[in-house]
C-alpha cells in the first residue's frame, strides 16, 4: 500500500489538531497525502502545519484561483485512492448526506468514486441527534465506511460518544480499506502471547513473548478481508480493529480454547509462545520468602497444541513458529515436518522476543525458503500473509 493517495479532509472541529498526527502516520507509512480543509476547519489549525507535513498546497475552497486548465475539486477526486474525512462534523455529515457542496470537502466527495471513510467526532448529545444519526445511516446504506467514535472526555466538558478515535486507529481503518482482499472469505484463527503457569497465588513461569507478532498476524488478516479469531495470551495489547479476541491465562486454557475451535478455521497461525511444563502442583496461597529459599519445583509437560492441530488439521492451513538459539534452518525443517505444517516461521531467539522488529525464514512444506531482512513486526506479518495465501492458491488450484 505504499505510495497509495489518500485525500484528507479536515472539518470544522477541536478534534482538527489530531488530523495532524493521522496525516503524520500516513505519510511515515509512505502514503502520499492530499489535505483539505473547510473554511472553519482553518479557524481551528492552519493550513501550514499540514502543508509543511504532506508538501502540498492546502485547498480551502474551490473558489479561490487555480490553473485556467483544472477545475480543482474534480482533480483532487480523480488524484486520490481514497478519501478520508477526519473529524466530520455533523454539519458536514449533512452535506454529505444530502448533497450540498457550499465548500471543497463535500464537493470533492461528490465527485470521488472510490472507498470512502467518515471519522465523526463532536459533542455526545449532537452526535446521539436523530438528524445525526440518520445522516450517518445515509451514508452508510451509500456504501461509506463510518469509523465510530470513541467514548470519553469531551472538549465541551461533558463524557460520552463523541470523542475522536486516536490517530492510530483512524490510520488502521484506512490501511484496512486500501488492504488487497485476498482473504476475503477465510476464517483465520492466531495465537499471540505468552502463557504463564502458576506455582503459588501470585507467582508463576513465563517467559518474554509481547505478543506483538501475533497481533500484527491478525490485525494483517483482518485488514485483507478474513474473519479473525484471537486467542491471546496475558498481554497489554489492544485488540486490532475487526478481530474478535478470546484471553486465555494457562497453556491448558489455550489448548483447550484452540482444539475446540480448531474446525471453524481456513487457516491457523499458531504464533504464541506457549510454556512446554507446568509445575506439578500449586498453592492456592502466596508462599511465604522462607518456603521459597528451599522450594522445588517439579514440573509437568503441557498439551503440545502445534502438535494436536497437525494430527487433525485436514484441509486447514497450518502455520508454526520456531525459535531456535542454533542451526534455525534444519531445526525448524525438523519441526515442520513433525509437527504436519503447512509454513513454519523461524527466527533466531535473540531477534524477535520482546522487540518492535524481528527477521525470519518462512518456510513452505515443498521446502521453498524465503528470508527477510530485519523488519517491524507489523510488516512481518504480511510478507508471512503473503506466503499464507501463496499455499491457498496452490492448494485450492490442485483441487
Amino acid at each position: 500500500m505504499k505510495g497509495s493517495k489518500v485525500l484528507l479532509g479536515v472539518t470544522g472541529g477541536i478534534a482538527a489538531y489530531k488530523a495532524v498526527e493521522v496525516v503524520r502516520l500516513l505519510t511515515k507509512a509512505g502514503m502520499e497525502v492530499q489535505v483539505m480543509m473547510t473554511p472553519s476547519a482553518k479557524r481551528f489549525m492552519g493550513e501550514l502545519t499540514f502543508q509543511a507535513l504532506t508538501r502540498r498546497a492546502v485547498p480551502i475552497t474551490s473558489l479561490e484561483p487555480a490553473a485556467s486548465d483544472r477545475i480543482e475539486h474534480i482533480d483532487l477526486a480523480q488524484w486520490g485512492d481514497l478519501l478520508c474525512i477526519a473529524p466530520a462534523t455533523a454539519n458536514t455529515i449533512a452535506k454529505l448526506a444530502h448533497g450540498i457542496a457550499d465548500n471543497i470537502v463535500p464537493e470533492v466527495f461528490l465527485a470521488f468514486d472510490g472507498p470512502v471513510l467518515v471519522v465523526p467526532a463532536m459533542n455526545d448529545v449532537m452526535y446521539r441527534n436523530r438528524a445525526t444519526q440518520d445522516n450517518l445511516e445515509i451514508l452508510r446504506q451509500r456504501g461509506v465506511e463510518v469509523l465510530d467514535p470513541e467514548v470519553g472526555e469531551l472538549a465541551c466538558g461533558t463524557s460520552g460518544p463523541g470523542r475522536f478515535p486516536e490517530p492510530p486507529v483512524v490510520v488502521d481503518a484506512i490501511l484496512s480499506l486500501l488492504a488487497p482482499k485476498d482473504l476475503e472469505g477465510k476464517r483465520v484463527l492466531v495465537t499471540a502471547g505468552p502463557t504463564r503457569e502458576f506455582f503459588d497465588a501470585v507467582r508463576f513461569i513465563s517467559n518474554p513473548s509481547t505478543g506483538r507478532m501475533g497481533f500484527a498476524i491478525a490485525k494483517a488478516a483482518a485488514m485483507r478481508g478474513a474473519e479473525v479469531l484471537l486467542v491471546a495470551g496475558p498481554t497489554e495489547l489492544s485488540t486490532p480493529l475487526g478481530v474478535k479476541r478470546v484471553d486465555v491465562v494457562s497453556a491448558l486454557d489455550m489448548y483447550r480454547e484452540v482444539v475446540d475451535r480448531a474446525h471453524w478455521a481456513d487457516v491457523i497461525v499458531k504464533s504464541a509462545a506457549v510454556a512446554d511444563f507446568r509445575p506439578a502442583q500449586k498453592s492456592d496461597e502466596k508462599l511465604k520468602k522462607s518456603q521459597l529459599k528451599e522450594l522445588a519445583i517439579p514440573l509437568e509437560p503441557n498439551p503440545d497444541i502445534l502438535k494436536a492441530l497437525g494430527e487433525k488439521k485436514g484441509d486447514t492451513l497450518l502455520v508454526g513458529f520456531a525459535v531456535e538459539s542454533h542451526d534455525l534452518v534444519n531445526n525448524a525443517l525438523d519441526k515442520l515436518k513433525r509437527k504436519n505444517l503447512d509454513l513454519i516461521v523461524a527466527n533466531e531467539a535473540a531477534e524477535g522476543f520482546a522487540k518492535e522488529t524481528n527477521r525470519a525464514m518462512i518456510i513452505r512444506r515443498d521446502g521453498t525458503l524465503r528470508t527477510t531482512s530485519l523488519m517491524s513486526k507489523e510488516e512481518l506479518a504480511w510478507v508471512i500473509l503473503d506466503e499464507v495465501v501463496g499455499v491457498l492458491s496452490t492448494k485450492e488450484g490442485s483441487k
